[in-house]
C-alpha cells in the first residue's frame, strides 16, 4: 500500500496506514482525508493501468462516492457485469441502466448519486469476490 500511495505522489508511513485501516471504534483510527485517498486511487490505477505522464495526476482536494467508484472500476479495469456480479455477492440487485447513471456526469439529468449504502455493498462485495479468487497461502 505503501509503493501505492507513492505513485499516487504521497508519501505514507506503517503507522498512518495502520490508523486510516483500523476501525472506527478502535483506538488509533484517524479518517483519511480525501486527496490522501484520492492519491491511493490514483495510485492503483497508475500500478494495474500505467501511468499516462511521469507526474501523477493532480488529486481531487473533495472525493463522492461516485468519484470512488469510477476511480475503482477503472484501476480494476471492471465492466458493468463484473460490477453487477459483485453486488450480487451481497444479494444486492441493480439494473445496468441504474449502475450507469452512476458514472454519469454529475449535471446530466440521468446521474444518480453512489449513497453510503451502495459503496459499502461495492465494497464488501469486492472484499468476497476478490478474496475468493485469491489462493489460500501455504500453511
Amino acid at each position: 500500500m505503501i509503493s501505492i500511495f507513492k505513485l499516487g505522489g504521497c508519501e505514507a508511513s506503517k503507522p498512518e496506514l495502520a490508523a486510516w485501516l483500523a476501525r472506527e471504534d478502535e483506538p488509533g483510527f484517524v479518517l483519511c482525508e480525501d486527496e490522501k485517498l484520492a492519491r491511493f486511487l490514483n495510485g492503483l490505477i497508475i500500478k494495474n493501468r500505467g501511468g499516462q505522464s511521469d507526474e501523477p495526476p493532480e488529486p481531487e482536494r473533495v472525493l463522492s462516492n461516485n468519484m470512488i467508484l469510477r476511480k475503482l472500476k477503472i484501476a480494476l479495469n471492471l465492466q458493468a457485469n463484473d460490477l453487477l456480479e459483485i453486488l450480487a455477492l451481497n444479494e444486492f440487485t441493480m439494473s445496468k441502466h441504474e449502475l450507469s447513471a452512476l458514472f454519469r456526469r454529475p449535471d446530466h439529468k440521468n446521474y444518480r448519486e453512489c449513497l453510503d449504502q451502495l459503496l459499502r455493498n461495492i465494497l464488501d462485495g469486492m472484499e468476497k469476490h476478490y478474496r475468493k479468487n485469491k489462493a489460500p497461502a501455504p500453511a
